[in-house]
């Protein structure tokens, strides 16, 4: 398009300089013939003639004219033909600008045509985008129904943030949660009074054997918490089981100051004590002055108690405790996910059998899961995405 114009803008400038030029040439002659005529002299006619007799010439009406007047004939004649060559210039521009103009008029079109094309297929794009969300939207309306979830305290955070969001997407559709500890779950699970149970460990091999199957939603780490007046901040791995153990008994042993240690833990069938005491190889041997049956009374209990330890999820974790690091690592996510830090056990939510053999419902809350809003939730909770 910008060579066809550059072409036509050149063609039309030398054009339109030629035929001034011609134009101012025609007139300057027409001038010079009206001021000076060209007059010969008798005796200059007599020489050129070779005798004193004046010539007779005849104009083309057969009158006799003088030969100053035949001069101007031939100025005449001579102007009248380059004024016919210059019509015939103009006649030609004209034409030739004529071709040019639907020439550049093409080159415009091609280029409006590309354009045309473009914006058809961004609207076509954008009307199947359209057509895509009102379907998806005409499935969420038509799903209605109840599923139920039972099992682990520790996901309590992530399981209300889930159902909430997931209810305002899918307003048919109901979510109902109870929190009875992870084994307690299971068990509902596998009597078939729940859709779906709730564990914050991994499967154990008899329950995986009686049909359930480990859906790994969410990583989390436990994190090991203590008053915030204690001043001891890192332990070991070493030291930490023999604490729960009993076999550390006072802060002073650790470097601290002289207190007794006072040992927090979760109830029986909690999947965070499971996973916890499985992770330090210390199952059936710890020696607990508490067990508290949720996640929020442990971090309850640490924070209101001098000189007591507990463990906790660790997206629950706030000011109110001192989250300590075990053989100098943080619990943090990063450290989680690089393979770091020792305490840290998947979020499971099982089903009777594989997702692809559950009801729609079901299948549709574990595809909400896996969606990007599904994944924001988990962020927001302060939980990991599985890789």
């Amino acid at each position: 398009m910008f060579i066809c114009t550059a072409f036509f803008m050149h063609f039309l400038q030398d054009l339109y300089l030629r035929t001034v030029v011609d134009f101012t040439s025609l007139q300057y002659d027409k001038k010079v013939n009206r001021s000076a005529k060209v007059k010969f002299p008798e005796n200059e006619l007599k020489q050129k003639t070779g005798s004193g007799l004046k010539s007779k010439l005849k104009s083309g009406s057969g009158e006799e004219t003088k030969p100053g007047e035949e001069m101007e004939t031939n100025i005449k004649t001579e102007k009248e033909k380059r004024k016919s060559i210059m019509k015939k210039k103009l006649i030609a521009a004209i034409c030739t600008a004529a071709l040019m103009t639907a020439a550049l008029t093409g080159c415009g079109s091609n280029g409006t045509a590309t354009d045309t094309t473009a914006d058809t297929t961004q609207t076509e794009a954008a009307d199947a985008s359209a057509t895509d969300t009102t379907a998806e939207e005409d499935t969420a309306a038509d799903l209605s129904g109840t599923i139920s979830l039972a099992g682990s305290t520790s996901m309590e955070k992530l399981c209300e943030a889930m159902s909430e969001s997931f209810m305002e997407k899918y307003p048919g559709i109901t979510v109902t949660v109870e929190y009875t500890g992870s084994g307690a779950g299971l068990e509902s699970l596998a009597s078939g009074s729940v859709d779906i149970g709730d564990a914050s460990r991994s499967l154990k091999d008899e329950e995986k054997a009686a049909g359930s199957v480990e859906n790994i939603v969410a990583i989390d780490g436990i994190a090991v918490i203590e008053d915030k007046d204690n001043g001891v901040t890192n332990v070991s791995a070493e030291d930490l089981a023999k604490i729960y153990k009993g076999e550390v008994k006072n802060w002073s042993e650790l470097g601290g100051k002289d207190e007794a240690i006072v040992v927090i833990g979760r109830e029986a069938g909690s999947g965070t004590r499971d996973a916890f005491e499985e992770l330090l190889d210390i199952a059936d041997s710890c020696a607990y002055a508490q067990e508290l049956d949720s996640t929020g009374a442990v971090l309850a209990k640490v924070a209101s108690t001098p000189g007591a330890i507990g463990y906790v999820s660790l997206d629950v974790v706030d000011d109110t405790v001192t989250a300590v690091s075990i053989d100098g690592t943080e619990p943090t996510e990063e450290q989680i996910l690089a393979g770091n830090y020792l305490l840290s056990r998947p979020f499971v939510m099982a089903t009777k059998g594989e997702i692809s053999e559950q009801n729609d419902l079901v299948k549709t809350w574990f595809d909400y899961i896996a969606s990007e809003d599904g994944k924001n939730v988990i962020k927001q909770v302060g939980l990991i995405i599985p890789e």
